[in-house]
């Protein structure tokens, strides 16, 4: 049953973007829990993720989830330089409300909006879209995702400038720019291998 599609008639789905926890399930099967190595634990990095149905799909080729793993933790953990966490948040977010992804961008808008303690904004972000108005540096840094989540991606001069103009250094810049194009292409994984919502 390993590659068996599953369907889902009775998935409680978000009906709009949110800030709320919400669930994700897949339309394959994942490796159950007692099935993984230790190669796979490996490629986890981090053991409790094995209680993750997403990572468990990702997990049949180790070595590319954990190269994947080690970069999302240090987009988001190695803050003690560049962009503060509570920026790469809504660049995540910004990424993740462009290309659709209802189920990541209600985790990376609800770090935001902790991280910021401006949870209107960032709610604003959800209901309006990367056009809606943030302030000047948010609106900056919500172009740049836009720009990088369009395919093919439209990120330009401009979009560098617009971020410098606000105060943001090269190292600033730089953590926009990959944390959005990370999570613009970590999001279409994710909407190629199941939905948002929670099982009866």
């Amino acid at each position: 049953m390993t590659g068996e599609v599953i369907t889902y008639a009775t998935l409680d789905r978000p009906e709009a973007f949110t800030q709320a926890q919400i669930g994700w399930v897949p339309w394959l099967h994942a490796p159950a829990v007692e099935d993984l190595t230790e190669r796979q634990y490996a490629g986890l990095v981090d053991r409790s993720r094995a209680s993750n149905e997403y990572f468990r799909l990702l997990v049949r080729d180790p070595d590319i989830l954990g190269a994947r793993t080690r970069t999302d933790k240090d987009i988001f953990y190695n803050t003690a330089e560049g962009l503060p966490r509570a920026e790469r948040e809504l660049a995540a977010a910004a990424a993740s409300r462009e290309n659709g992804c209802v189920f990541c961008a209600s985790v990376h808008a609800r770090f935001a909006a902790h991280y910021s303690d401006r949870p209107d904004d960032v709610q604003r972000l959800l209901d309006e879209g990367t056009s809606a108005d943030l302030g000047p540096r948010w609106n900056a840094i919500a172009a740049a995702a836009r720009a990088l989540t369009q395919t093919p991606p439209q990120l330009d001069d401009t979009h560098i400038q617009a971020l410098a103009d606000q105060g943001l250094s090269v190292l600033e810049i730089s953590d926009v720019i990959h944390g959005a194009a990370f999570f613009n292409w970590a999001n279409r994984l994710m909407l190629s291998l199941g939905e948002p919502g929670q099982r009866h």
